[in-house]
């Protein structure tokens, strides 16, 4: 329904990606037509990638550490950009989307197993959604997952 829904409209998505490891990106792409839709994906699973590939600042992630919703925010406006660039189209017809978080087993930098965070980035402006999720690793990832889904259908039906 995502790529359906953004085909319609003329819309692109484009991922950055942490705590899912690309899974949105590959759920996404299992589609038929993706390719008219999907612009690709980073996996920023270092904080390295995060700053220098994506755009988020280096001194937020080191004071804040990278889950964190101002960092998903950046992750999201900065992917957005930059494969609009990179596919020289508007900024208007793309979506980005982030996220990040700590799918476990254990906590990271303070931040507790199942703290999540998605950003979404588009022509309406950036959003962060903070997220709890409880389970093992793989069903918070899965859960992350569906609600990065639930996400861009409610951001692509309001645009």
């Amino acid at each position: 329904m995502i790529i359906e829904t953004a085909l319609a409209k003329g819309l692109h998505i484009a991922t950055a990606e942490s705590i899912t490891g690309g899974a949105v990106s590959a759920r996404l792409a299992q589609t038929p037509g993706a390719s008219k839709v999907l612009l690709g994906g980073i996996t920023a699973y270092q904080d390295q990638i995060k700053s220098q590939l994506v755009g988020a600042s280096s001194q937020l992630i080191a004071q804040q550490s990278a889950v964190d919703a101002e960092v998903c925010a950046q992750l999201a406006e900065g992917v957005r950009s930059r494969f609009a660039g990179a596919m020289g189209l508007s900024e208007s017809d793309v979506i980005g989307i982030s996220t990040t978080g700590v799918a476990g087993p254990d906590s990271v930098s303070g931040k507790s197993v199942g703290e999540v965070f998605i950003g979404i980035s588009s022509k309406a402006g950036v959003k962060v959604f903070s997220e709890n999720f409880a389970g093992d690793r793989l069903e918070i990832i899965e859960a992350t997952i569906r609600r990065c889904e639930e996400i861009l259908l409610e951001e692509i039906a309001r645009l």
